[in-house]
């Protein structure tokens, strides 16, 4: 049906232009808010008529006139209505909305995908301290940044998926203390065991029992391998700089076993030592003063970031000569520009938001030519778990909070990945464990994949190849819920851009129940292995293309599209 409407659009242009010159830019459709006014409406004629000193709904009925006398609108338009002051509603043949399921059986795993634009883009997510497991924030990240980088693939970009590793500063070093303390035979809540003395109900330092884990294999001296590096322990208790090399390769392995459990693969590991290590951070700082960006006062160098929208100036290097977090930040975004990546998003949680500022300011002040608002954000809140009506609040494993490890081995990897993706980024978000298991219709992962595994059972008993059903005979389609079906169906291109352009995987989820549910629908409707030939290869047609749609837009979530269940 995208061909159709794509046809149907023209002639509108076409018509506008005729009515007045350059009037085909309005050339739009949208979808009538109330579905019993029709499947597509424009606002061109109420748009045109100030400019044109008209009449809206004189120029509505001109306008009817005109694409009623288009070939495209002869072919695939029942009516052409026009309502209030102006609006134009259209009534499409049902042989229009067929046309979708010959287009989604020819496109397959491809439908709803645009064509390449030859354009790289950077999504920076989850990039987690390696001082300890990923926790369900962390999942939460891990699944949007997945799924954002999934549906811009689907817009044609290509997406370089990158982890930024802190592996320099203050939280490493407490890692290698912590560990040292262990390997020491010393535990939480011993007397020389740290705590913060300016927050004594804070510890200082790292208290779960993985902490344990890394100081037994540490004295045993052996070998971890992460996906970037390798470690032999020495075994050596003082030897503190073989305890953090140690102790931050078995975390990165413990991390590359948290995102394999998740099915996620990044394509870079950029770590935040090779800025310092490179230069690039006293280069990035010597660029700013050169450029009178900075002042000197009370003994720390200041960015004057205020100049940029920011509320306050800000710290880069303090009185001790170390930097501030985000000077390394802005460092690491040049490089991003300066590999080619002109689009960068970045994935965060909402406790990074005055980061924003800052950053943007810092690349400003550089005047490398990076564009206001670069680079784009996306901020999540963080996530509460309730198991048994209760709130789960600390893991054995990671001593404070819930891994994301548990939560997979609690539910299973597609379930945390709907769940984490079906509110929006900066909403509350509650997992509820027990629901996240249950088999029924009120676990939204569970209907989504039911309906898919449904089709595939009806394909199955069916016996013929899906192959077959390309080129049916499609007219035996009019009930009023196969047509619904495929207008869902249809819209699955616009949902994908719409969500790709806003940062929106939870539209996809919302869409997924929706099909889902018009399948239920027209299911309960309509027999499909009826002994008439012709109507059972037309509806086998159509619950093809919807189980390739389902299919498609788990894909998209990263979500396993079961054929049994």
């Amino acid at each position: 049906m995208l061909s159709v409407k794509n046809e149907l659009l023209q002639a509108l242009a076409a018509s506008l232009e005729q009515l007045t010159p350059g009037g085909g830019a309005k050339a739009a459709f949208e979808s009538p808010k109330v579905a019993a006014h029709g499947d597509l409406a424009t606002t061109a004629a109420m748009q045109l008529a100030k400019p044109l000193k008209l009449n809206p709904r004189q120029l509505a009925e001109n306008l009817r006139t005109a694409v009623l006398a288009q070939p495209a609108f002869a072919a695939w338009v029942d009516a052409v209505e026009i309502a209030g002051p102006g609006f134009i509603n259209i009534r499409l043949k049902p042989a229009a909305k067929q046309q979708v399921v010959r287009d989604v059986l020819g496109q397959g795993a491809q439908f709803g995908f645009q064509p390449s634009n030859g354009q790289g883009m950077l999504v920076e997510f989850v990039s987690a301290n390696p001082t300890g497991p990923l926790h369900v924030g962390h999942g939460r990240q891990a699944a949007l940044g997945d799924a954002i980088c999934n549906l811009f693939a689907s817009q044609g970009w290509r997406v370089h998926r990158e982890f930024y590793y802190n592996d320099a500063g203050v939280q490493i070093q407490t890692l290698a203390n912590s560990t040292q303390l262990r390997a020491k035979g010393f535990k939480p809540g011993d007397e020389c065991w740290p705590i913060d003395p300016e927050n004594p109900l804070s510890k200082a330092f790292y208290n779960g029992d993985y902490i344990q884990d890394i100081a037994d294999d540490f004295l045993a001296r052996k070998t971890v391998a992460a996906d970037d590096r390798s470690f032999t322990a020495s075994g050596d208790v003082e030897d503190l700089e073989s305890i953090r090399n140690f102790a931050v390769a078995y975390l990165r392995r413990e991390q590359d076993k948290d995102l394999q459990a998740f099915n996620l693969k990044f394509d870079e590991y950029y770590l935040e030592s090779s800025l310092y290590t490179s230069g690039r951070v006293d280069k990035t700082v010597a660029k700013l003063v050169a450029n009178g960006k900075t002042y000197e006062k009370d003994g720390a160098l200041w960015l004057q970031s205020t100049d940029y929208g920011d509320d306050k100036d800000r710290v880069m290097r303090k009185q001790d000569g170390t930097y501030t977090y985000f000077v390394p930040d802005v460092a690491y975004h040049i490089t991003k520009w300066e590999r080619g990546y002109t689009k960068v998003v970045n994935i965060q949680g909402t406790d990074h938001h005055g980061t924003i500022a800052r950053v943007r300011a810092g690349l400003q002040a550089a005047d490398v030519g990076i564009p206001q608002g670069y680079p784009d954000y996306v901020l999540h809140t963080m996530v509460r778990v309730v198991r048994g009506g209760e709130e789960v609040k600390i893991s054995k494993r990671a001593g404070s909070y819930v891994t994301l490890r548990d939560l997979i081995e609690w539910t299973s990897k597609d379930a945390v990945r709907f769940f984490l993706l079906s509110r929006k980024p900066d909403t509350e978000y509650t997992f509820d464990v027990d629901l996240a298991v249950a088999k029924n219709n009120d676990n939204p992962v569970y209907y989504v994949q039911y309906a898919h595994a449904r089709i595939c059972s009806v394909l199955a008993a069916w016996g013929a190849s899906v192959a077959d059903l390309h080129q049916v005979d499609l007219s035996p389609l009019e009930s009023p819920q196969a047509l619904a079906l495929m207008m869902l169906l249809a819209k699955y291109p616009e949902m994908l851009t719409a969500a790709a352009q806003d940062f929106a995987p939870h539209d996809v989820t919302f869409y997924l129940r929706e099909l889902a549910a018009s399948y239920h629908s027209y299911y309960d409707a309509e027999r499909i292995l009826v002994d008439d030939e012709a109507v059972k290869r037309a509806r086998l047609a159509l619950v093809a293309a919807t189980a390739q749609v389902l299919h498609n837009g788990l894909a998209v979530l990263g979500v396993g599209a079961p054929q049994k269940m």
